[in-house]
């Protein structure tokens, strides 16, 4: 090998471990400039700027760049007055996510919307700010009106026996039963008492359209889902009925309905049974819906290209960031558990598939970040900024709101607290993000 070829190779080495180099400090410096602009955590982003109160998860300007396919309706309670007597009292105030005109069905939205004390036909009037006196007044206020603390689970109260003697389980320690698959204060739950063991042929259908579940006594004492197994006999049932969730908080008549089909069930068994006071399960049930209903947000943020970006080096930058492509059309960053932590669509919405993703070239994607969905604490929402950077470096794409502009300094610091104090309310009435009791209610 000739002088003159060894040195050239070796120019040419340095030179493509320099560009190398720069393109490494250049990421670097990109992605500790947003994290730095967003607030840490080592520090408070809401004491370094001004208020402003998030009403129903959505920042003021900053629709969806088009709009998210729609969540399931949320039916209000109609006969509410029915066991909500009218007072003297002052109103109560509009609960923060329902701050939208009277109807039979409200819709959850996947992105920001409004802001509190804004007016209900301009969602996007209000300025944007953070202002921490007045978030912790809110909290404050919002503690004191629903009292979660203080509230207790609701005391079974309707008892339907034909004899209290005879029932191979009582009733009333049936009710203590702290099993897995229920929660009191979101499930209306009935007991039934058998007086001889029973072979459990075909499930019963209590619903249509609230989920609904059985737990069965065994006759060693062991509770466990009920099914129609052959040999397997019962001495008594748990049913609860999930009130709560995407559908809505079921509505008196409804609870009614389940009580009126569990007690014929008790009836062909010639079982005892105990009910869940309706009134009294509305009366927790309410705020906790309602609390439910504005927590239940999606961060959305949009990464476009000035030009466009092919499909291929998409997902292979996607890929490689650990995200799968689902049958939903969408990719999904898993956690060890296998539940969803973050999810990319198309940025106009359209479904990501193998064939398109080969053919054709995309403007860009949205990251979404489902605060009920995602385990709670602010390393996680770091880590959905962390990948957004990287992804933003790797394929040259801009960080922007639906109006195609460049992410604020204020926007990011005012979702991050945004997050982290939906996800303490969630805690505070034992929801916790990412966990079981989330994933039925958010499901």
């Amino acid at each position: 090998m000739s002088t003159s070829l060894l040195i050239f190779l070796v120019l040419a080495a340095a030179v493509i471990a320099g560009v190398i180099a720069y393109n490494m400090y250049q990421e670097n410096k990109y992605r500790q400039q947003v994290r730095a602009q967003f607030g840490h955590s080592d520090k408070d982003a809401l004491l370094e700027s001004n208020t402003q109160s998030v009403r129903d998860g959505r920042l003021p300007g900053h629709q969806p760049v088009k709009e998210a396919p729609a969540k399931p309706l949320r039916s209000k309670d109609v006969s509410e007055s029915a066991v909500q007597p009218k007072t003297d009292a002052p109103p109560r105030r509009t609960p923060a996510a329902a701050a939208v005109p009277k109807k039979t069905a409200r819709l959850r939205q996947p992105v920001f919307d409004k802001v509190d004390d804004e007016p209900e036909e301009d969602p996007f009037g209000a300025a944007f700010s953070l202002d921490l006196d007045a978030e912790l007044e809110r909290e404050a206020r919002e503690k004191a009106r629903f009292q979660f603390e203080e509230t207790q689970v609701p005391v079974p109260s309707q008892t339907k026996l034909k004899g209290n003697k005879g029932l191979l389980l009582d009733l009333d320690d049936m009710s203590k039963q702290q099993l897995p698959w229920f929660d009191p204060n979101f499930d209306y739950m009935a007991y039934v008492s058998l007086k001889e063991p029973l072979e459990l042929n075909t499930l019963p259908r209590f619903s249509s359209r609230h989920r609904f579940q059985i737990a069965g006594c065994t006759m060693d004492d062991r509770w466990q889902i009920a099914e129609p197994i052959p040999g397997v006999y019962y001495q008594g049932f748990i049913i609860g009925l999930q009130a709560i969730s995407r559908n809505g908080l079921a509505t008196t008549q409804e609870l009614e309905n389940f009580g009126n089909s569990v007690n014929q069930f008790a009836e062909q068994l010639d079982a005892g049974l105990l009910l869940m006071d309706v009134p009294t399960f509305l009366n927790v049930a309410r705020p906790l819906d309602e609390l439910c209903e504005r927590v239940d947000q999606t961060i959305t943020m949009h990464l476009v290209s000035r030009a466009s970006i092919s499909g291929m080096e998409l997902r292979a930058a996607l890929e490689g960031n650990g995200f799968q492509l689902h049958h939903d059309g969408a990719f999904h960053l898993f956690t060890d558990g296998g539940e969803p932590l973050f999810s990319i669509i198309a940025v106009d919405g359209s479904p990501f598939t193998p064939s398109l993703l080969s053919s054709q070239a995309y403007k860009g994607f949205s990251m979404l970040f489902d605060i009920t969905r995602v385990p709670p604490g602010e390393k996680y929402f770091n880590r959905f900024m962390d990948i957004a950077v990287k992804l933003s470096g790797t394929l040259g794409l801009d960080l922007v709101d639906s109006n195609m502009e460049e992410l604020s300094t204020e926007w990011l610091k005012g979702v991050r607290s945004f997050v982290l104090a939906r996800q303490d309310e969630m805690k505070k009435v034992g929801i916790v993000p990412g966990g079981d009791l989330a994933a039925r209610l958010f499901s």
